[in-house]
């Protein structure tokens, strides 16, 4: 055999040699859950809810004895009376609904949507095994829509665990488990499409958005990952929509299971603020680097807030040690802080960050709160303000007796497009409170062309905002 055979002979195997001792480069596929041994581990924490309300017949209105008499009176009730004597008498009837379930506990206690159990008069739980037991309501939650249900059974129960949905990710495979059209025990699977989903429900929305398969009677069921934990609480569909449902975090529900339990109610945390988005025009108008945090438009007097120096202008970017990046986090973050905790909040203010201490108060039931001129347009901003008499309250509908009133916008001009309407009350305008026409023009004066000019506008139906422009 020649030298240069020889030599090819080796570098092929030297080759082959390096091919198989080579690592794989190709990236790990994801291992799909074995849903079968799931459903199977699963199924018997799941339980289906029937409930009935009794609907009183409707009563014919009997007026007062010393109702004014009318001249129709006597003949409307000789026809109506008649006709109504001749009907069939109403009896009260039964109303039914189906929902989901699920144990959290071996001694029977079921976590559900309220909405499946509000007015119920009887609330009946079917187990996985088909055994029934008479269910009592412990406590509810309408803004969270949660209730806690309680059965008494001898025999330990099999409870799902319930795992952190703060871990969560999009793309993650989850499973639901419910009685959707009554049909029970029915297995549906998908992933998470996204979270902190708000969709209108209440004040703390923070929805799980999945398109594993939610329809009605699955209200209340679990949203399993692929570990078998509870992350999620089945709670909204969308009507006429395919793929999209929405669950709550597991994790805001864990907040309040012992306080439904121990006192049937919720109690939350109170700031005594209102709050609003922070816009990247708004962000520029007060040199924020990034449009996140909550803007504060107003702050409710002897609030925790108000003792804690808060004032409107404030953007809150950390409460109680938690960074709030949309505004909407803060609701939810004072709410699930107990009560009487001093905790500290760092705002943004003046261009720098200040630390507050406060101390937070209970969330009580209904809380969330001159000489005319003939006005001037600032073409800058497209308005025209006035201040305030008593002829022009009145015509506005305004309460307040000294203000400064927009009383027009030009159409098509920034304060149009930033959504500005006539009558609201300039508050303030660029970090400064004008009470008089030569104060507001003075600050209008020193604006250029292109700049953001920020206004912190009132008005009688939605409270107090802040909105940015900028300056034709």
């Amino acid at each position: 055999m020649s030298t240069s055979i020889v030599s090819r002979v080796r570098l092929l195997i030297a080759g082959l040699v390096f091919a198989l001792a080579a690592p794989s480069l190709s990236v790990a596929k994801p291992v799909t859950p074995d849903f079968v041994q799931l459903a199977k581990r699963l199924k018997p924490s799941v339980v289906n809810i029937r409930t009935a309300k009794n609907i009183k017949p409707r009563q014919r209105v009997q007026l007062p004895p010393n109702h004014p008499q009318s001249p129709f009176d006597n003949f409307f009730d000789d026809f109506f009376g008649q006709f109504y004597n001749q009907m069939p008498q109403q009896r009260p009837r039964r109303e039914q609904t189906l929902g989901t379930g699920f144990i959290i506990s071996p001694d029977g206690y079921i976590l559900t949507n309220n909405h499946v159990v509000n007015g119920a008069d009887e609330v009946m739980v079917k187990l996985s095994d088909g055994r029934e037991a008479k269910g009592e309501i412990k406590g509810t939650d309408d803004k969270l829509d949660l209730a806690l249900i309680k059965i008494n059974e001898k025999e330990k129960l099999p409870s799902a665990e319930l795992g952190d949905s703060d871990r969560l990710e999009v793309g993650e495979w989850v499973m639901a488990i419910g009685n959707p059209f009554g049909l029970s025990q029915t297995v549906t699977a998908g992933i998470v499409s996204a979270k902190g989903r708000v969709i209108g429900s209440g004040p703390y929305d923070d929805f799980i958005q999945t398109d594993a398969s939610i329809n009605p009677g699955n209200s209340g069921g679990p949203l399993f990952n692929a570990e078998g934990k509870v992350i999620g609480i089945n709670t909204a569909i969308v009507a006429g929509g395919q793929g999209i449902g929405f669950a709550i975090p597991i994790n805001m529900a864990k907040g309040i299971i012992n306080q439904l339990r121990d006192t049937g109610k919720v109690t939350r945390g109170y700031l005594g603020v209102q709050i609003q988005a922070v816009t990247p025009e708004l962000a520029k108008s007060f040199n924020l680097d990034a449009d996140k945090g909550a803007l504060i438009s107003d702050v409710v007097k002897d609030s925790p807030a108000d003792k804690a120096g808060l004032k409107a202008g404030d953007i809150v970017l950390e409460f109680d040690g938690k960074e709030i990046g949309e505004y909407n986090e803060l609701p939810r973050i004072v709410a699930a802080t107990p009560v009487e905790k001093r905790t500290r909040v760092t705002v943004y203010r003046d261009g720098k960050r200040l630390e507050l201490p406060i101390t937070v108060a209970k969330l009580k039931d209904g809380e969330p709160g001159a000489v005319a001129s003939d006005g001037k347009e600032s073409e800058k901003l497209g308005l025209t303000v006035q201040e305030l008499d008593k002829r022009l309250a009145d015509r506005l509908g305004i309460k307040d007796s000294k203000a400064l009133v927009i009383t027009e916008v030009k159409p098509g001009s920034p304060a149009e497009d930033a959504g500005i309407s006539a009558g609201s009350i300039v508050v303030e305008i660029n970090g400064q409170r004008p009470d008089s026409m030569e104060k507001f023009n003075a600050v209008v004066a020193k604006v250029k062309k292109g700049d953001m000019v920020r206004l912190l506008l009132k008005r009688q139906d939605s409270g107090m905002y802040y909105v940015a422009i900028k300056a034709g």
